[in-house]
């Protein structure tokens, strides 16, 4: 899969791959990330990539030109997509990353200033992705983390793919707890369950911590969720501990 991130300031992602997962999966040749200097896309001796907005308001906007003759030299004519990162777009979530991961090629225009001419969403983009409800002062943060988030569902990228599934948000429920060695720390010690080598017991109580987790941080999540009959017998049984505590 290929990643090309369009921005003004290409040195801010000298540092970003350079280690984990991505890293290795760049050098296994699974993933190619490439980052584009908009400024090489003007025409003008200054290479003036904004400009104020009409009507009068304070800042600068991006300009059109420069961003659609990059992204027109760098799209793919097949299995493309182009997004730009934006506070008003789409909320990046696990469902949105898998299914971007789908894609061959992902163009990630960084949004800097007061935003983009809005020809650019009008008629070049497919797509605006926010990562969160919060201001940045530029999407190129907000474009390293999609491409670490998109990554993980690339095959290849993971070495143990099985670890993608039981993410947090992947199943729809916040992550279980994790414990390792030592089995007691300054007399803080592993649940019992995890040692009993019944894989179904095992999973019951992972499966409960998750949506004990996910109940108490976001019960957003699981309002949006079909609950399974185990589920729902769980999130009862939470309850009414809660209850009788």
């Amino acid at each position: 899969m290929r990643f090309d991130i369009i921005t003004i300031f290409p040195g801010m992602f000298a540092s970003l791959f350079s280690a984990g997962v991505v890293k290795k999966a760049l050098e296994k040749g699974v993933l190619e990330i490439k980052v584009h200097d908009l400024r090489d896309y003007t025409t003008d001796k200054h290479r003036q990539v904004d400009d104020r907005p009409y009507g009068g308001l304070e800042g600068m906007v991006l300009k059109p030109e420069p961003i659609f003759r990059a992204v027109e030299a760098l799209k793919e004519p097949q299995g493309s997509v182009t997004c730009l990162l934006t506070p008003q777009g789409e909320r990046l979530d696990s469902r949105l990353a898998e299914e971007l991961a789908h894609s061959r090629q992902l163009i990630l225009i960084c949004g800097r200033y007061e935003g983009v001419d809005e020809r650019v969403i009008d008629h070049l983009v497919d797509r605006e992705i926010s990562i969160g409800d919060y201001v940045l002062t530029g999407g190129e943060l907000a474009a390293a983390v999609v491409v670490e988030a998109v990554s993980r569902f690339v095959p290849g990228v993971v070495g143990k793919e099985e670890s993608v599934r039981h993410d947090s948000f992947t199943a729809g429920l916040l992550d279980f707890p994790q414990y390792t060695r030592p089995r007691e720390f300054r007399g803080y010690r592993v649940p019992a369950v995890l040692f009993s080598g019944d894989h179904q017991k095992i999973a019951r109580w992972r499966l409960k911590k998750a949506l004990e987790k996910t109940l108490a941080r976001r019960p957003d999540l699981l309002k949006s969720r079909q609950l399974s009959s185990e589920e729902e017998e769980l999130l009862e049984e939470i309850k009414r501990e809660r209850k009788d505590s």
